[in-house]
């Protein structure tokens, strides 16, 4: 990225980057947990994204649209799974789905106010 926002959105997005690599952590360890094993290479990642790859370099309004819609896809995907961790009755991956939902929400909302006029 270049231009008058580089610093500004750069610290923000290296924030949100750090917090994302530290929740997948914390996800990984609610798998293995349920006895499963959590992915842990980029094929398996891609695999099982919900959030599609972009080709290039996007310039600044449009990287913040779409960092605004991957915030707002990975929140409604963690809110799908709500019913079948009710049924499952397993309150920990509930936890772990609302704090998601809720940092996501949170950033997509941040990033929208970039876009205000």
């Amino acid at each position: 990225m270049t231009g008058p926002q580089f610093n500004s959105l750069h610290n923000m997005f290296m924030t949100q980057y750090t917090e994302q690599w530290n929740a997948l952590d914390v996800i990984a360890e609610r798998i293995r947990a349920l006895g499963f094993p959590a992915p842990g290479t980029y094929k398996e990642f891609a695999r099982l994204a919900s959030v599609e790859e972009v080709d290039g370099v996007p310039k600044a309004p449009e990287m913040i649209r779409l960092l605004i819609s991957a915030q707002e896809t990975v929140a409604r995907t963690a809110r799908a799974l709500f019913p079948v961790v009710d049924s499952a009755n397993d309150q920990p991956t509930a936890d772990v789905l609302t704090q998601r939902i809720e940092v996501h929400e949170k950033t997509a909302w941040i990033l929208r106010s970039l876009l205000e006029e």
